[in-house]
């Protein structure tokens, strides 16, 4: 639950200075020959190729992947890998998600600035940006979440390193820019609210924290805020102060660092303290019901706070749950709450059986209030959280930098993938869920569908004190 710079001379005026001398990464063949009086198969072999400009007979074997991170004086984290055939630059901004709104008038902010992404600024139109990017065979993406926000590109690795200023061009605000984000965002709020487990989701959220707070309101708002609070958010919340920029397949991290700084050297770099969110969520417990009479289906999400816990933990938590309710109809879930660790830890279950709610959402409570799974559960949910781990980051470059972005909020940057997940124990899973139960808050419970019969919070809650 829970990507230049070949611009055209009519519009070559218009790059900044720092654009028209971002660097990229070239390599050229080698040249040489053999002088032999019989071509024979050893020649092949050696280290001079006896026709030049084809490719290598004997190429480079291949070495495991390094990982490098450097904090600039900016206050930008940057962390690359060297071995990805692909190249995806991403560059995540923590306090540019919906949790960093301020304010009813900053509803929505979020969603529309992720909308004014790689949009006109820096004395770029938003088209030239984007017929750039097409030029050099770049894919560009944006998202936001509660928690952060994210845009970069993929594209080749000879085109990468001079893409990245594209990254640092601050928004002008143009006025069609802005109404067309606007759009943008209120299509994906009516897409996500048609979606039954996004609506589940944001009810979840809505019942742990409550409605009003910024952990609990809606991360797809109905309402949109105004261009002044778009504006304002952006300048505060898109600093690069505690941002992270991952990045794949780059042979030269400290060049790279170089070539990042200079892009930066004109953006916002914010406040000393950005990084941080304030203060943490405050967890109240409670339920939430969206009745759709006649939907002939029932869905039931039960979770618990738990202060502490890194993406890695939650995922095996959630697993030791699905193997405890086998065959149960009952799947875990963790959904995080800040970029840096904590969240909800919980169940889901659904009924498209009249009156068999109250069963359904027995089922809920006795995997959250029973017995912690044993070692061998642990160990055996482990192994597999760790193989889906690596191979989705195997599995492309932009999983590989998502995963990279998370190892720098989580502090767990390391050269070898999967160590946070070869250090959990079955005392930690323990200890999450006696942290699950030890505050003796009510869990939060969200329902949707047809909720007729579904139990009220206060007749199942004592089972949780």
């Amino acid at each position: 639950m829970a990507g230049v710079l070949r611009i055209a001379n009519a519009a070559a005026s218009s790059v900044p200075r720092r654009l028209a001398r971002a660097s990229s990464n070239s390599s050229g063949g080698s040249s040489g020959s053999v002088c032999c009086s019989k071509r024979e198969f050893s020649a092949l072999l050696t280290p001079l190729e006896e026709f030049p400009g084809t490719p290598a007979t004997t190429p480079t074997p291949n070495h495991a992947s390094t990982v490098s991170h450097t904090t600039l004086p900016n206050g930008i984290t940057v962390i690359s890998e060297d071995t990805n055939n692909t190249c995806t630059i991403s560059l995540t901004y923590p306090n540019a998600g919906s949790y960093s709104e301020q304010g009813p008038s900053e509803v929505g902010a979020s969603l529309v600035n992720r909308f004014l992404s790689l949009k006109s600024g820096s004395g770029l139109s938003a088209a030239v940006i984007l017929r750039n990017m097409e030029d050099d065979g770049a894919t560009p993406f944006a998202a936001s979440s509660r928690y952060g926000a994210t845009v970069g590109f993929t594209a080749a690795r000879d085109k990468a390193v001079r893409l990245v200023p594209l990254l640092a061009t601050t928004s002008s605000f143009e006025r069609w820019d802005v109404r067309d984000s606007k759009k943008s965002a209120m299509i994906e709020v009516n897409d996500a609210l048609s979606s039954t487990q996004t609506v589940l989701t944001e009810s979840l959220y809505s019942a742990a924290y409550g409605a009003q707070t910024n952990a609990g309101k809606a991360q797809y708002p109905l309402t949109q805020p105004t261009t002044g609070a778009v504006q304002a958010f952006r300048d505060r919340a898109y600093a690069l102060n505690g941002a992270v920029l991952a990045a794949t397949g780059i042979p030269d991290h400290a060049a790279f660092c170089d070539a990042v700084e200079y892009s930066f050297s004109e953006s916002n770099v914010g406040d000393p303290g950005g990084h941080h969110q304030g203060e943490a969520p405050v967890f109240i417990g409670g339920e939430t019901r969206v009745h759709v009479p006649g939907a002939g289906f029932t869905h039931l999400a039960l979770g618990l706070h738990v202060d502490s816990m890194s993406a890695a933990l939650g995922q095996v938590t959630a697993g030791c749950i699905d193997v405890m309710t086998a065959g149960g109809g009952v799947s875990g879930f963790a959904a995080p709450v800040g970029a840096t660790g904590g969240g909800l830890i919980g169940a889901y279950a659904g009924s498209n059986i009249a009156g068999e709610s109250p069963a359904a959402l027995d089922r809920l409570c006795a995997v959250l209030t029973g017995p912690a799974p044993s070692a061998d559960v642990v160990e055996r949910v482990k192994a597999l959280a760790k193989a889906k781990a690596v191979f989705q980051m195997e599995d492309g470059s932009k999983n590989l930098a998502e995963g990279l972005t998370q190892s720098v909020f989580e502090r767990t940057a390391s050269s070898a993938f999967g160590e946070e997940y070869d250090a959990i124990t079955a005392e930690d899973v323990k200890l999450v869920f006696e942290r699950m139960m030890g505050g003796g808050t009510p869990p939060a419970i969200a329902s949707v569908g047809d909720t007729t019969s579904v139990p009220y919070l206060g007749a199942f809650s004592s089972r949780f004190s």
